[in-house]
């Protein structure tokens, strides 16, 4: 199925929370724990999301990008992934950054300024999220070369939106990977609109997928709501990679709730109707949770529980996050230059200075 270009959606869980018969076939395969995950953490990722957009409304992070809507392609993909894999995120994957196993209080840290949140803990492969759109991209790509080089079984892969497919770095990171063969997993989050151009103003490809034909290799498109399906096809695009059988780009078609970021007012250029579409016929948790239901795995009682437990475990990374030291003001120069040019040089003495007279 992945070999071939798929401009349709694949999807096996419909909206109202019912299979398809590949559906069924794959949810047979899972076992009870899994099942479960992908709820746990949909509903997690969805509660950090809000809570983070009133942290950033009372002044406590600064400007944040949402991702409420996005929950199943991020969940999905990131747990068919192994430890041993590298991650090159954009700056709206704050679900796959917690599955890779960044602290919530590290992901609050990198949202309040501080380069501390850059810094993943030992054995977790993931790069500091990217805001240069797609500059990731070849990153990911060369991390796959290297696995191939070393003779690896190792995976990369780097997350981004519709929008950075107009760079030139995701055009020349795909001509890479396809003349090199690596195993690297080009996962776009096609959530329909570059910050406020929308996918048609963009590209005259009708998908980002078959944009991968130019580079002799598969893409395919997935329903990025439907956390099984994104979840089976990444789990095809990660064998395909560990078999040296070369790149994958897969194209999982969603959505992005609310604007781009705090600092958007998404209202000036989506149509209403068009949200209350996604907003209300097309949640991937909602629909998720319809069919664990179904299924008899998850009751009322256990969908509020689980959710009070999601509240405690942000009150307490908040908490953790808010206690770290103030980061002092040198830091303004660190970071960025290996040998700081004199000029800088006199502006930070200065300024430690000025801050030792306080």
């Amino acid at each position: 199925m992945i070999e071939q270009l798929r401009r349709d959606c694949i999807r096996h869980l419909s909206p109202d929370g019912t299979l398809t018969e590949t559906g069924k076939e794959i949810w047979n395969r899972l076992d009870r724990d899994r099942k479960k995950n992908f709820f746990q953490w949909m509903t997690l990722v969805r509660h950090f999301d809000r809570r983070m957009i009133l942290l950033q409304r009372q002044g406590r992070i600064g400007t944040y990008a949402p991702l409420e809507g996005q929950e199943a392609a991020q969940v999905g993909s990131a747990l068919a992934l192994q430890r041993k894999d590298w991650i090159f995120p954009s700056y709206r994957e704050h679900g796959v950054a917690m599955i890779a196993g960044m602290p919530l209080s590290q992901i609050l840290l990198y949202w309040m300024g501080r380069v501390e949140g850059c810094k993943a803990p030992e054995g977790v492969r993931i790069f500091p999220p990217s805001v240069p759109i797609a500059t990731q991209i070849p990153h990911a790509v060369g991390a796959a070369w290297g696995f191939k080089l070393k003779k690896e079984d190792g995976v990369a892969v780097a997350y981004f939106g519709d929008g950075a497919t107009s760079e030139g770095d995701f055009h020349e990171a795909c001509n890479f990977a396809g003349v090199f063969q690596v195993p690297v997993i080009l996962f776009c989050q096609n959530n329909g609109y570059a910050i406020s151009v929308p996918f048609s103003r963009q590209s005259a490809s009708k998908t980002v997928a078959e944009k991968a034909k130019s580079y002799d290799f598969p893409g395919i498109r997935v329903d990025g709501n439907d956390v099984l399906a994104v979840y089976d096809v990444m789990l095809q695009a990660i064998e395909r990679a560990r078999a040296r059988k070369g790149p994958t780009l897969i194209e999982a078609v969603t959505y992005r709730k609310g604007p781009h970021t705090t600092a958007d007012d998404a209202t000036r250029y989506r149509p209403q109707a068009e949200v209350n579409e996604w907003v209300h016929q097309k949640d991937p948790l909602l629909r998720y949770t319809r069919l664990l239901k179904n299924e008899g795995l998850l009751t009322g009682k256990e969908e509020k529980e689980w959710e009070q437990t999601c509240k405690e475990k942000l009150d307490l990374a908040i908490i953790e996050a808010e206690k770290f030291p103030p980061a002092p003001p040198e830091h303004l120069f660190a970071h960025v230059y290996g040998n700081l040019p004199s000029n800088e040089r006199k502006q930070r003495q200065e300024l430690v200075q000025k801050r030792d007279r306080v």
